[in-house]
Order: C-alpha cells, then structure tokens, then sequence
C-alpha cells in the first residue's frame, strides 16, 4: 500500500521538526513552538524546557495531541482566563489534523489587556504561525509487540518478519531470544496470526 494515497487508512499527519510562529498585539507578544513528540513526557519535557528558558515571560500555555486518533490530549491556559489560551492552541492543531505534536506559546504581556476575545484570536494566530512554518509529514499508525522465541525458531522469525517488511529493535540473540517490532495497524492480525504460529507475541 503506497502510503502517499487515499487508501491508506493508518497514516495519519505530524510535523518533522521543531518550528516557531509569532503574533504581537497591543505591545503583548506571543512566542509559538511547536514540536513533533510521541508520549506525554516529552511533551511535558518541552513545556518544561520553554518555561526554563523563557522565565520572565507572565504565561506558558500549550497543548498537545498524541496517537494515530488523537486519543490523548490536554490543554492549558497557564493563567490566563478559562478556555483563552490552551484551547484555541488545540483547535489549530485540531484544524490541521496533526497529532503527536505538543506547541507552546509563550506570552509576554505588554501593559495593556486584550480582553478574552483579543486573547483568544492571539494564541490562535500563533500557534497557526507555528503550524505554517513547520514540515508536515504522513506518519504510519503502528503497534509495538515484543517477540519471544528460541534460537532454533530464528530463521522462522526472522522471515516472518523480512515478509512484513518490519525492523527489529531491542534485541537478543542468546538462549532464550527476544525482539521488538513496530508494526502497522492495517497489518497487526496477519502479522499476529503468522508469528503466534512460531512463538509468544505479545504487545510491548
């Protein structure tokens, strides 16, 4: 399946890098980072990192989106009023279909108050800004699975494997043998059903 088409039904959108954005108004400026992360804890990482380094700045609010469907995300306003900063950061990231991604924008106040409405159309516009200078990439939907198997089962496994066109990771080669494989969504029950043949899978 070219994962470039329509019909590929486990590809979903991230970004490859690091990116920024810009919004100012009223003399308040509004710092976008975007990243591209996969777990929480990166992109708790992040945020962490940002209010290191931009500690004089009044706000940090960020959200993020993780997975193939989205299924973990969160949102903060960091101080500013309720649903002004961390949502309208989300809505973009939502608008652009994008997950495993995590952007943070950074406010520095400038003296005079936008209002909820001025607050929102600003951390909207950043995050936006971010999303438009950053690469957007077409991501596989996988699975991890780790497999147990002897060393005479080898050669089975690794054709398994060399048939699903998958890499092994974290191996061990010894007496009792173990790998792990990132496998694609629209492949795990085949691939599951052919390696169960030889050995333990289970999920990672």
């Amino acid at each position: 399946m070219n994962p470039g088409t329509q019909s590929c039904i486990d590809c979903y959108k991230s970004i490859s890098s690091p990116s920024k954005g810009i919004y100012k108004d009223k003399g308040s400026k509004f710092l976008a980072f975007a990243f591209p992360v996969e777990t929480e804890e990166q992109a708790k990482a992040a945020v962490a990192s940002l209010k290191k380094e931009y500690f004089d700045a009044r706000h940090h609010c960020w959200a993020y989106r993780l997975g193939a469907t989205g299924e973990k995300w969160r949102a903060n306003d960091d101080g500013e009023p309720s649903s002004t900063a961390g949502k309208p950061i989300y809505g973009q990231i939502l608008s652009n279909e994008l997950s495993d991604i995590v952007i943070v924008v950074v406010r520095y106040f400038g003296g005079i108050l936008l209002g909820t409405s001025g607050l929102i159309v600003a951390y909207k516009a950043a995050a936006a800004d971010a999303i438009a200078n950053a690469q957007i990439v077409e991501k596989i939907a996988t699975a991890r699975y780790r497999v147990e198997f002897d060393y005479l089962q080898m050669n089975a496994v690794m054709k398994c494997l060399k048939d699903f066109q998958l890499t092994p990771q974290n191996t061990v080669y010894d007496n009792g043998c173990s790998l792990e494989v990132n496998v694609r969504l629209t492949q795990e029950a085949s691939f599951l059903e052919s390696m169960n043949k030889i050995c333990i899978c289970q999920k990672a």
